[in-house]
């Protein structure tokens, strides 16, 4: 990552608690710029992901295109949006939201990543961190696509770390397992950030209130709210966050892997993704050089790189440090 900054980005996103915390991270860093954000299913139903996505932009003073994507997986049936993590509508169950302005881009998700990276060739930065439905069909529509993004960066997956939907699956896979398979296989530079790192950045709740304190800005009060949500949920179901009140960074560090890729340790290897039976949307890593017999991991297999280890107290360093700055604008 040596090109010049700010970079420009299309986050994809299903918003969701963790997708509000990497959005204003996204806003408030100097070296991201946010294009443009494309919704899907899975922490809500794609509609409710875009109504969010609206709301949270309109709260800090911004104008950025959102566009309606993904509404269910590839193939499998759809599972229900887990209200019990991120509340009814995605943001911890608002008592309130004040009037907010925006109108939906009328193209499609997909369509709007093709269009941009026309637009803007070798520029854009893809950060997906919901189901990759609207890559998979960007990929549909341009099957030319990866040679005409800078890279794309997920958060999902699992490759040491036990999943969080079942013991080897992690929910952003497992909700749409064939266009995850899709988006690994397609050649693109990618990099997974996954719950071998996300699990290891614990998040406490005190520092969000710390946050909305210092901004006094319905923004950061939005997000205080909507985090204390889910780290009850996460307090009372994982006994090590439940020591610090918090929650994990899962979505915030497909961005700080962006901004401070010196925090992470990566690996570079083949990942494909199960697509069916008990193991469905495991993410599988080719980690040794070694000819297996089993096909699918030939050499025409692109390679992933993998966050495995991360500096936890850095990163959350960078959080605190990127969210305490001036970044907001009055409400538009």
């Amino acid at each position: 990552m040596t090109s010049s900054f700010p970079r420009k980005v299309i986050f994809d996103t299903d918003p969701g608690v963790d997708d509000a915390m990497a959005l204003y991270y996204a806003l408030a860093h100097p070296d991201i710029d946010v294009v443009g954000i494309t919704t899907t299913f899975g922490n809500v139903h794609v509609e409710q992901a875009a109504i969010n996505a609206l709301y949270l932009c309109t709260l800090t003073g911004r104008a950025i295109p959102v566009t309606l994507g993904a509404s269910q997986p590839m193939v499998k049936t759809a599972e229900a949006p887990p209200t019990y993590i991120h509340g009814v509508d995605g943001l911890g169950n608002l008592p309130r939201r004040v009037d907010a302005t925006g109108q939906l881009d009328t193209r499609s998700s997909a369509q709007f990543m093709v269009d941009m990276a026309r637009q803007y060739p070798g520029q854009i930065t893809l950060v997906a961190v919901g189901p990759l439905g609207n890559l998979a069909a960007a990929l549909a529509l341009a099957p030319e696509l990866p040679t005409l993004v800078r890279e794309v960066i997920l958060m999902g997956g699992t490759v040491l770390e036990a999943g969080n939907v079942s013991p080897v699956a992690e929910a952003n896979i497992w909700n749409d397992p064939h266009a995850a398979d899709v988006v690994f296989t397609a050649g693109w530079p990618l990099i997974m950030v996954g719950l071998d790192v996300t699990h290891q950045v614990i998040l406490p709740l005190a520092l969000f209130k710390s946050i909305a304190e210092h901004h006094q800005h319905v923004a950061t009060d939005t997000l205080y709210h909507a985090v204390d949500f889910y780290s009850a949920f996460y307090s009372q179901h994982d006994q090590i966050v439940g020591q610090v009140h918090g929650c994990y960074g899962h979505d915030v560090l497909a961005f700080v892997v962006l901004t401070n890729p010196e925090l992470f340790t990566l690996q570079t290897g083949r990942v494909r993704v199960a697509t069916e039976g008990l193991a469905q949307g495991q993410t599988i890593m080719r980690r040794k050089d070694i000819s297996y017999p089993q096909h699918g991991w030939h050499e025409e297999i692109p390679h992933t790189q993998v966050c495995l280890k991360v500096q936890a107290n850095a990163c959350k360093d960078v959080i605190k440090t990127t969210l305490m700055r001036n970044w907001l604008r009055p409400s538009a």
